[in-house]
This record gives C-alpha cells, structure tokens and sequence, in this order.
C-alpha cells in the first residue's frame, strides 16, 4: 500500500460502525500519515436504529475527528442508496479539485470483514451501474492481494472530470489487541475467523451485550439469564438444532445465533462505549500498548542473546 501511495489521490479508510474505536487500526495512522484520508463508518445499519441516541453518538464521533482535525467522516450503509450516493459525491469533488488528466485513483484500506469490498461494489454500482467487482464474504480473508483500479464515477466533459477509481485491499489487522475484550468484539464482528475463538465463548459474549440493550430479544427462545447454555439450549429446542437422542447441538446454535446477529436480526447496537474522549484515550492506550510490546519483544531478543552466548560456550 505504501509504495502506491505515489499514484494514490485520497485514501478511503473504513471502520466498522459497531466498533468505532476497536476497528481503528494505529498501522494506518503510521503507515498513511500526512495524506488526505475520509473515515467511512460502515454497516451503519446493523449498528443503528437512526433514533436520538444513535445521531449523538454520530455527532460525537465526528468531533473526534474534528478535534484532531485530519480527516472528514462519513457513515455509511451498502443497503442505503443516499449513504452510498455521499461518498461518490465526495470523491467526485475530491477528483475534480484534483485535477488529474489520466482520472482519480483511490485507495479503500480497514480491518479485514470490515466491508472494503461490499462498499466498492456499492460504489460501482451506484456510480456507473454496473455489477459486482470485488468477492465478498462472511469471513475475513476473502480479499487477498491489492486489486486494480475499478472505475466508480465515469467521466464528465461537461463538468471538466475524469474517472474515477477506487484499488480494493485485503483487510489489515491490527499489530496487537490489548485485551480480551477487544479481541471478543473484532471477533463478534468478524474482523477473526471463526475458528479462532470458540462459538460459545463469543455467543456468551453477545448475551452479555443483548442483556444490557433488551433480554426481549430474546424471548422467543429463552426466559431472561446471564447463562450461555440455557441461551443456547433454548435456541437449540426452537431451532431444532438437535443431534442424536435428541442432545442439543451447542455449538451449531453458537454460530447459527452469531450469524443472526451480524446480520442485524438480533438487535442493532454498538459494541463499543463512545465518549467524547473516547478517541484520545484510545489512542493513548494504543501508545501505551505499543511501548509494553516493545519491551517484551527487546526481553525476548536478549533472552535468545543469552541463550546462544551459553550454547557456544559449551560448545554446541
């Protein structure tokens, strides 16, 4: 990405709506610093429900960024055409100061799952009316390596504008989590594959969080509690998620609920707690993190040091 930069007019970053300071990855920040960025919040849509609460977190994450003063912010749902119509304008205006007589080149980069692709191929479509571009999928991984440019707004002779091009780039993880719940949240979202972290353990997590906005959500399969497998059992009886004798099938309710969820049929709401300062204590934390790891990594150099030192001096 870095060594495209050159050729590149405006970086796209995604985050994922959820988790608006989990899904910020500092490698951008360190990678990209000092080219003009926007801050798309995608799937706004299984985050939001466009009540009050909802436009005063909004507004509180945009004066995150107004307060660092870098990068204008948008949000963003594929499924909204008016979303989606916002960022082509953006970057149509953007080209169009620009100026560049071979068309705007752009790149989308973010957290793998984080929805690249799925906006791209939104932008195309809106854009210049044409089919999908980019493979998507439910796990992270599906975007491997950095694309060629795909046009998203076709040229304008009448207004003086070229095309417009957006690059696709495999999601980007980030260089170190500092706890476990940062971990369960990128995980519930999807930004980790499923195989990492056990379905109960990340189906426990989301009853916490379904607890805390409704146990209603619920109550189609189970009585209100903070007990993962009488969630799960109840799902399972519903669901006829059963295996022989009819033994609940635990971990296929686990996964199956984790679907429902992500797809936005198990409650719209955000993972992570927007505050004002919300950000810069993220980012300190991110400076804090970064500095521990760097001491553990020059520990773990010197104890390999030591450990040849004493090989050689028994002759090994």
């Amino acid at each position: 990405m870095v060594t495209m930069l050159s050729h590149i007019d405006l970086i796209i970053e995604c985050r994922d709506y959820r988790v608006p300071l989990t899904s910020r990855n500092p490698l951008f920040e360190e990678s990209l610093a000092g080219r003009q960025r926007l801050v798309v919040y995608t799937k706004r849509d299984l985050g939001s429900k466009g009540m009050k609460q909802d436009k005063e977190r909004e507004e509180m994450i945009r004066g995150w960024h107004k307060e660092l003063g870098n990068s204008p912010v948008l949000f963003s749902s594929v499924k909204d055409k008016k979303d989606v119509k916002s960022i082509l304008d953006f970057a149509t205006n953007h080209a169009f100061a620009t100026q560049s007589l071979t068309g705007s080149r752009m790149l989308i980069v973010g957290m793998p799952n984080v929805g690249k692709s799925s906006l791209l191929n939104a932008l195309r479509k809106v854009g210049v009316s044409r089919g999908k571009a980019a493979i998507t999928g439910a796990q992270p991984g599906v975007t491997r390596k950095i694309g060629s440019g795909v046009k998203i707004v076709d040229a304008d002779p009448e207004q003086g504008t070229e095309a417009v091009y957006l690059v696709d780039t495999p999601g980007v993880f980030v260089p170190f989590v500092p706890d476990a719940d940062h971990m369960l949240k990128l995980a519930l979202c999807g930004s980790v594959k499923d195989t990492i972290i056990a379905p109960t353990t990340l189906a426990d997590y989301l009853l916490y969080h379904v607890n805390r906005v409704s146990p209603k959500l619920y109550s189609q399969y189970c009585p209100p509690t903070n007990d993962v497998n009488v969630f799960l059992e109840g799902i399972c009886q519903k669901t006829g998620r059963l295996g022989k004798g009819g033994v609940p099938d635990i971990e296929a309710a686990a996964l199956w609920i984790i679907q429902r969820w992500r797809q936005g049929n198990m409650g719209q709401f955000v993972l992570d707690e927007v505050t004002e300062d919300g950000l810069k204590k993220k980012m300190e934390e991110e400076v804090g993190t970064s500095l521990s790891q760097a001491k553990k990594q020059k520990k773990d150099l010197q104890r390999q040091r030591s450990k040849a030192r004493f090989m050689e001096s028994q002759g090994a």
